[in-house]
């Protein structure tokens, strides 16, 4: 596909595939949820406890890398001036997104609120995004967390070219957190190598880093990561943190790769360990994709997911 685009139409559909499970975080409850089944993505009822959306949409993670997606299918010209006005048509006031955040205000003291929410859920991160654009500050990127949706937002950027330096200015778009900032290049770095004909990347980036002091303590998470290789994953995942933060999304993502295959594998696997799946797989997804090419996602997983019409139609 043109600009590479197979590699965000992968982390799309993966992600749309863990989503019914997204924040399950009773390991024990999901797998009664999944007993019996060899194939657990897109399934048709919502079991995520926090809110509820139709099956083949994407979380709120990948919906920020469609809204970037869409920047760049309009034009090339002022990308982030037009991606912080796209940013809140999507996510700001009259949105969608944004009425939910106000229902969880309203519900916060029930005992059982999170039941409420019916449609999407936004993230710290873009809460924090939106209000400091609409305040018109320089720098727009959330600050309270250490997660994926800078990383999100970048990878349809970073696929169609732009090199790094420019690629910062992005992420910090709607992250400023320096953990967040440099797990998300560790991913970009790591899907460069994939897209360049590595065999190995993850082998490949911890050799030309281990002696980088930048890229320390990513190289470091990295082995000890292979250290559990023979682990089983969900537990792997308990330990290293099933939530959506650096370092734990990031190293247990790297689990899943160095335990699976092939795209699919990774992407079952990674579902079955529970908590924040879908900010894994938005990774494992494009890693695969970038490592394997077009033809390692599931087809029918591809006609299950919304958002990958429009992907497709880039070609």
């Amino acid at each position: 596909m043109k600009n590479n685009l197979h590699v965000f139409l992968g982390s799309t559909v993966a992600d749309a595939a863990a989503r019914p499970l997204h924040w399950v975080y009773n390991q024990k409850k999901l797998l009664t949820l999944i007993r019996g089944k060899k194939d657990f993505t897109f399934l048709k009822k919502n079991q995520s406890p926090f809110y509820n959306i139709k099956t083949g949409r994407v979380s709120g993670y990948n919906d920020i890398g469609q809204v970037m997606f869409q920047t760049l299918t309009e034009g090339h010209l002022n990308i982030q001036k037009r991606f912080k006005k796209n940013i809140i048509k999507r996510f700001g006031p009259g949105s969608v997104y944004w009425k939910n955040l106000n229902l969880r205000a309203k519900y916060r003291k029930v005992k059982d609120w999170r039941g409420i929410v019916k449609g999407p859920w936004i993230h710290q991160n873009i809460i924090e995004t939106v209000k400091n654009i609409k305040a018109k500050k320089n720098l727009t990127g959330g600050k309270k967390v250490n997660e994926s949706d800078g990383y999100c937002a970048a990878l349809p950027y970073f696929l169609y070219g732009y090199n790094f330096n420019s690629l910062k200015k992005i992420i910090t778009t709607v992250t400023v957190s320096k953990i967040s900032l440099k797990y998300a290049l560790a991913k970009f770095h790591l899907i460069d190598l994939a897209l360049k004909g590595s065999v190995n990347p993850i082998k490949d980036f911890t050799f030309k880093y281990k002696k980088n002091s930048y890229f320390g303590s990513v190289v470091k998470g990295i082995e000890k990561v292979k250290k559990l290789k023979d682990k089983p994953h969900s537990l792997v995942v308990k330990k290293l943190g099933m939530a959506c933060s650096y370092p734990g999304t990031f190293e247990s993502s790297i689990h899943s790769i160095i335990k699976s295959t092939n795209y699919k594998s990774a992407v079952l696997t990674t579902i079955k360990a529970g908590g924040c799946n879908c900010s894994r797989v938005n990774f494992i997804g494009a890693y695969f994709a970038a490592l394997k090419g077009f033809n390692t996602i599931p087809k029918i997983w591809i006609k299950k997911t919304l958002a990958a019409k429009k992907i497709l139609n880039q070609k």
